[in-house]
């Protein structure tokens, strides 16, 4: 059994600009998070809608581990990822229901990197070193609000 913890929130208004890191966001089915540019359905593959499109996550040892291995640094909101996660196996979600704190939600599948990524990172090699760990993307099931501290549980755990 695992717990997890989110870290991290990010969201941005528009494509392409810089992700705004804040404490809490509300989550809403079929949407996403508000002000996020794909709630607003603002954002670069907002023309491709569905499910996969409301939230992402990407683990923060994930960023830790890219930084050992490679030296490159990326910060979780340049990830381009909604919410950064300690302690959550991510590539194992897909198609699991879990809780981000009262949230309700289900792994949809894993989101890989993209040259676009790279692109707006410019951080050469970005892109390959994600391969395989580049997040999970995630369906609201339960609207609620999600905070930085919240827990990240297992369907059938209880919050501590």
């Amino acid at each position: 059994m695992w717990q997890g913890e989110v870290v991290g929130i990010y969201i941005a208004p528009q494509a392409t600009q810089p992700m705004r890191p804040v404490a809490e966001a509300r989550a809403v089915t079929g949407k996403g998070l508000e002000g996020d540019r794909y709630f607003r359905q603002a954002g670069t593959y907002s023309a491709k809608p569905g499910p996969h499109r409301e939230i992402t996550l990407i683990a923060i040892e994930t960023l830790e581990a890219v930084a050992r291995e490679t030296g490159i640094t990326l910060p979780a909101g340049e990830s381009r990822r909604n919410i950064a996660t300690r302690g959550v196996p991510l590539n194992d979600l897909v198609g699991q229901t879990f809780r981000l704190g009262e949230v309700r939600v289900r792994g949809v599948r894993l989101c890989p990197p993209c040259q676009h990524l790279e692109d707006l990172t410019r951080r050469p090699g970005v892109m390959k070193a994600l391969v395989d760990r580049g997040g999970l993307r995630v369906q609201v099931l339960q609207d609620g609000p999600i905070l930085v501290g919240d827990p990240i549980l297992p369907e059938k755990a209880k919050a501590p």
